[in-house]
């Protein structure tokens, strides 16, 4: 398993997390719990991100948790809670900070790596969750307390995300990327952003809500699902795979991990082929290009234009210039320096720009490169 900074908190992530929230509803949830994170700590998974406050969800975990906590990093999320038995999102710091004290003792642990802000649905409820006396001023206080590590927020709508990483009151931030929302309109814009200010961005829905891995399907994907704008309908390819839909995930700007939901060891399985698998089995061009959900010239980052005659590293070269358009900061310019081909070694062989299926202008990136940067 790659390990990858989660921003800057100083926390090394595998770049394949966990969500939790259908593994926690399954008939026989303690014995699947217990076998599936045995499964993914064993192989590098160590960020694991709770949803959910129920009690028997949180016991379950924390067994399951027992004697492993040192090496995990664990999002817990401020706001969900319960009742009679349902979920309910909540604003209110009293029911919140109840919640997160009877977390913290169900998970058999005296604090979290993440209080996760959950589920900010759209500016409005980003005023209401950052304002004085708000549920983030509790994460706040929590982490004065060494309660919790660091602050993170959660959200569905791209705008939410580019406030909250310029805000600098979060230091970690998830958010839906998968091919469904590519071309969603200022999302790489956000992403970025998130890159540049050193915000650790934790990808959630990888597969869409599973919609991504329903082959030679016509489907529609719903903005929840796609991270916003409108449903669109997609007709999912045959060659759709769990592998191409994390690799696309991963290769996008500012991607630290992503955190793919499963129910059972089987679909555990499916997700940690990804850490073995080939290149060709991890080329997802020919599914964006399927999707029809990109802009002519536009990177994806798919690496098709590799192998390059100069040894440069096309893909992150191109998403260090995606990110430093937007502003280039010490630490863009650091990343770039530590790079072992320069885009000034770029000879303008073309061979790159006949291998790329989005009609990218290779060349004149990396020649906007070496002058950015060099």
């Amino acid at each position: 398993m790659i390990l990858r900074d989660l921003g800057k908190t100083g926390l090394r992530v595998g770049e394949i997390g966990l969500g939790t929230e259908h593994l926690g509803k399954t008939n026989k949830a303690k014995a699947t719990i217990v076998k599936v994170v045995d499964k993914a700590i064993e192989n590098g998974i160590n960020y694991f991100d709770l949803i959910f406050n129920f009690d028997e969800y949180l016991d379950n975990y924390g067994i399951a948790f027992e004697g492993h906590r040192d090496k995990l990093i664990l999002a817990c999320h401020l706001g969900s809670a319960e009742r009679n038995g349902q979920y309910f999102k909540t604003r209110s710091v009293a029911i919140c900070e109840k919640v997160f004290m009877n977390t913290l003792s169900r998970l058999r642990t005296d604090y979290v790596d993440i209080a996760n802000v959950t589920y900010v649905n759209n500016m409005k409820e980003y005023e209401e969750v950052t304002r004085a006396g708000s549920v983030f001023d509790l994460a706040n206080r929590l982490k004065n307390q060494g309660k919790a590590r660091h602050i993170g927020i959660s959200t569905h709508d791209v705008s939410v995300v580019q406030r909250a990483a310029r805000s600098h009151k979060f230091e970690v931030i998830t958010y839906q990327v998968n091919m469904a929302n590519n071309a969603l309109p200022w999302r790489n814009e956000a992403l970025a952003t998130c890159a540049r200010e050193g915000i650790g961005l934790v990808a959630m829905k990888p597969f869409a809500g599973g919609r991504l891995l329903m082959q030679n399907k016509t489907v529609g994907i719903i903005p929840l699902r796609k991270g916003g704008g409108s449903t669109i309908t997609l007709r999912i390819p045959a060659t759709m795979t769990p592998i191409r839909c994390i690799a696309y995930t991963l290769s996008q700007l500012g991607v630290s991990t992503t955190i793919p939901g499963v129910s059972n060891l089987e679909e555990l399985n499916q997700v940690l082929s990804y850490v073995n698998a080939t290149a060709v089995e991890k080329d997802y061009s020919e599914m964006v290009k399927a999707f029809e959900e990109y802009e002519a010239g536009q990177c994806v980052y798919c690496n098709h234009c590799l192998p390059c005659p100069a040894g440069i590293d096309i893909g992150l070269v191109t998403r260090l210039l995606d990110t430093a358009r937007l502003g280039l900061t010490e630490d863009v310019r650091a990343r770039y320096n530590e790079l072992k081909k320069k885009a000034s070694e770029c000879t303008k062989c073309g061979v790159c720009g006949s291998r790329c299926p989005f009609s990218v202008d290779i060349i004149s990136n990396m020649i906007g490169v070496a002058s950015l940067f060099q």
